[in-house]
């Protein structure tokens, strides 16, 4: 880490044992700042301290501070008169309980200091608070003086480091009262699902990436005016407001899919939201009888190959009309080929026609015949059989 100034010089006090550390920052502030200027000639606008009896301006050294009481009266303050007050906390970070991290309400967190130690000495105890904090997973609340007030902080580890978070007091969080909506807002369960749809769709984020777009912006604009030249152009503005939820919803995941939130190929399965009343196992009530538009634009999706294919056979469904075509005038060819053919043409038709027609009959009168005498043939044999039976008998009596 590179160097950085220390702003408060003291010791952490855990029980009986001190811990000489160093207060440094551990944030910065990036934001661009603006001066005052003066609009006909763009001088600096500058603040001067005037003092109301003497009615001149003063220096730094000449100005210290004051309480001001009710009846207007000022009761001066110097920085001797609050060193000396009796503060256990006022050179110490006095840790008073050690807490499960959740216990600390994120509504009390504000700024963020580092702790080094402070010499050679310091280092083994600041090392065994250290790892004792890292083992036990809890928090360390603290009491300490900065800036002429007491404050309450945090004591965790990050990476190797001790570090210590300024929390506000409780009695320096409003109430929420009058906050959340008057009356109860009903929320259905397939609003729900297509919340959770946008928040699976836009995933997780690598903090690492994320940049301050307008602080780019700014310096862009101050960069072209500079040099001379047009500002870049401000974007569109996106359409009017959406009033209606669901359509807000699914119009957030369309957008949230198009920045490459979710796989294309897994767009129609994440489309069938389950129903949180069936455990999530039953997609097809999320839709229920009436159809969404998500519901139908699933359908579109996997109705789409369908589509494909018919379009890959429309050239062979062409080629087949093609051929048929020829078939019919080779046929029609035929009968005009026909049509034209001499009388006696027909004539010797007529008669090939006849001829085969007078075969086919000798040879059907034939095989009726045969079939006659086979008839015939069986019966007289059936009856000579029964006669043969008949005498068996007589014989015998």
């Amino acid at each position: 880490m590179r160097h950085v100034r220390s702003i408060w010089n003291g010791a952490i006090s855990f029980g009986l044992v001190s811990i000489p550390v160093k207060l440094m920052n551990a944030t910065e502030n990036h934001s661009l700042s603006f001066r005052q200027i003066h609009l006909e000639d763009g001088g600096r606008i500058r603040y001067r301290k005037f003092c109301e009896l003497e009615d001149r301006e003063v220096s730094s050294p000449e100005i210290g501070k004051g309480y001001e009481d009710a009846d207007g009266s000022v009761v001066p303050i110097t920085d001797e008169d609050l060193a000396q007050l009796p503060l256990p906390t006022a050179r110490t970070i006095e840790i008073v309980a050690f807490v499960p991290a959740d216990r600390i309400d994120l509504l009390q967190m504000d700024t963020a200091y580092y702790l080094s130690a402070n010499g050679a000495p310091a280092g083994k105890p600041y090392a065994l608070l250290r790892e004792a904090l890292r083992r036990s997973g809890k928090v360390a609340v603290a009491k300490y003086a900065l800036r002429g007030r007491e404050r309450l902080g945090m004591l965790r580890v990050v990476d190797d480091v001790l570090t210590m978070h300024a929390l506000l007091w409780p009695d320096e969080i409003r109430a929420a009262e009058g906050v959340a909506p008057e009356a109860d807002v009903p929320i259905r369960d397939k609003e729900l699902d297509l919340a959770d749809m946008l928040m699976d769709t836009l995933g997780e984020v690598d903090l690492d990436e994320l940049r301050d777009e307008y602080r780019e912006a700014v310096e862009e604009l101050i960069t072209a005016k500079a040099e001379g030249r047009e500002p870049p152009p401000a974007p569109e503005p996106e359409g009017g407001k959406v009033l209606d939820l669901m359509a807000a919803l699914e119009k957030s995941v369309r957008a949230a899919r198009e920045s490459g939130g979710t796989e294309p190929g897994q767009e129609a399965e994440v489309r069938q939201l389950p129903s949180r009343k069936s455990s999530r196992a039953a997609p097809k009530e999320v839709g229920g009888k009436k159809s969404t538009s998500m519901a139908k634009k699933a359908t579109a999706t996997r109705a789409a190959p369908k589509k494909t294919t018919a379009a890959t056979t429309k050239p062979t469904s062409t080629a087949g009309k093609t051929t048929a075509k020829k078939a019919t005038a080779t046929k029609t060819a035929g009968k005009k080929a026909t049509a034209k053919k001499t009388p006696a043409a027909k004539s010797t038709a007529a008669k090939s026609t006849a001829a085969r027609s007078e075969s086919a009959g000798r040879k059907t009168a034939a095989k009726k015949t045969a079939a006659k005498k086979t008839t015939a043939t069986t019966t007289a044999t059936t009856a000579k059989t029964t006669a043969k039976k008949t005498s068996g008998p007589q014989r015998a009596g």
